[in-house]
């Protein structure tokens, strides 16, 4: 079999094991208005299943293969029949992989659906001072909070679907949630991103560098100018900020192509979907010219180890569960691990990207 050919074969076993996930009841945590949250199950609507579609829809935009379509359609029209949930930053996650399907089909269905939420992004969701998303979740308020998952949750929506509906509006406010997030969670020393900030502590939390985290950042950084038209002084400003982080994440990578969970901490965990969304990322950027060729071969890496991950069920192994803000870099330690959305679909996004580096 030919690398591309166990790619592929590969991508199918974990698309399968994506749609096959199901919360065994292991955690339990309500919601705000009281119902049941499940960041397991394919068929609920939160940030890990947003993900998960958004690994989906990259894979049929690059295959263009009918059975994803319907598969995206037949969830979102599932939901829209239901009714959708509260609006929150990680409820938004759903919206950037609906704005690409909507993007290429032009199917009327979804653009009241697309339109209403990003209206009410724009004119209800709890700001921050100097106007960042404050980072509100089905299960709690973090008031006066900025997380880096909110770019990936959030901006990259309002990018595409500004850029597709041609409202510059939204790419703007999209642009400036990255430049916000990043005068607070970009660490100038080590080139890295912090896991939060807080306005009324005035702090990063533990200054956690958080695997994931990053990886929300590099993958983000690594889209965003593919998703819409950036102004071209931003434009120049993130590709920086891309750069500092590439030099900071090559010299942390393990033997093995893996990251841990805490990137510059030795006892931490090896953690697969921070891998995956890093090496997609650093693949990604060296692809279209924004990284050299020392980050295309750490994607490579990253990407082998991510394979070595993969069961013969399709489930991707060595996956932290949903993370909140850590007070201490102990928290980060300790999460434990479970296959996700998020894990599914951070290795179908690095697998693509393989295919096509």
């Amino acid at each position: 079999m030919t690398e591309d050919s166990h790619l592929r074969a590969t991508l199918d076993r974990l698309v399968a094991g994506l749609t096959a996930l199901r919360d065994e009841g292991r955690f339990e945590e309500p919601n705000l208005d009281g119902s049941r949250g499940d960041y397991i199950s394919f068929h609920a609507w939160e940030w890990p299943q947003g993900v998960g579609l958004y690994g989906l829809v990259r894979l049929w935009q690059e295959n263009g293969d009918d059975r994803l379509r319907r598969l995206l359609e037949d969830w979102y029209e599932a939901h829209r029949a239901r009714g959708l949930p509260p609006l929150n930053v990680n409820t938004t996650a759903p919206m950037l992989a609906l704005t690409l399907l909507w993007a290429r089909t032009r199917d009327p269905r979804w653009r009241s659906m697309l339109q209403d939420w990003a209206e009410r992004l724009m004119d209800e969701a709890p700001r921050t001072p100097e106007g960042g998303f404050q980072h509100d979740v089905s299960d709690r308020v973090n008031e006066g909070e900025l997380w880096d998952d909110t770019l990936f949750m959030v901006a990259l929506f309002l990018a595409a679907y500004g850029e597709a509906s041609g409202q510059r509006v939204l790419v703007d406010e999209a642009q400036h949630q990255f430049l916000v997030h990043a005068r607070f969670l970009a660490d100038p020393v080590s080139g890295l991103w912090f896991h939060g900030w807080s306005f009324s502590r005035r702090d990063n939390f533990a200054r956690a560098r958080w695997a994931r985290g990053n990886a929300w950042i590099t993958a983000g950084l690594a889209d965003l100018p593919g998703l819409c038209t950036l102004d071209p002084a931003v434009g120049r400003y993130l590709d920086g900020l891309l750069a500092a982080q590439i030099d900071a994440l090559l010299p942390l990578q393990c033997e093995d192509g893996a990251w841990r969970t805490l990137l510059d901490d030795p006892a931490s965990y090896k953690e697969t979907s921070a891998t995956a969304g890093i090496a997609y990322g650093l693949m990604r950027a060296a692809r279209t010219g924004r990284a050299g060729a020392a980050a295309a071969r750490a994607g490579q890496r990253g990407l082998a180890y991510v394979l070595s991950q993969i069961g013969p069920d399709g489930v991707v192994g060595g996956v932290s569960y949903g993370t909140r803000m850590g007070h201490d870099l102990q928290f980060y330690r300790d999460i434990p691990i479970q296959p996700t959305g998020y894990g599914q679909a951070l290795a179908i996004l690095c697998l693509t990207e393989g295919l096509a580096a």
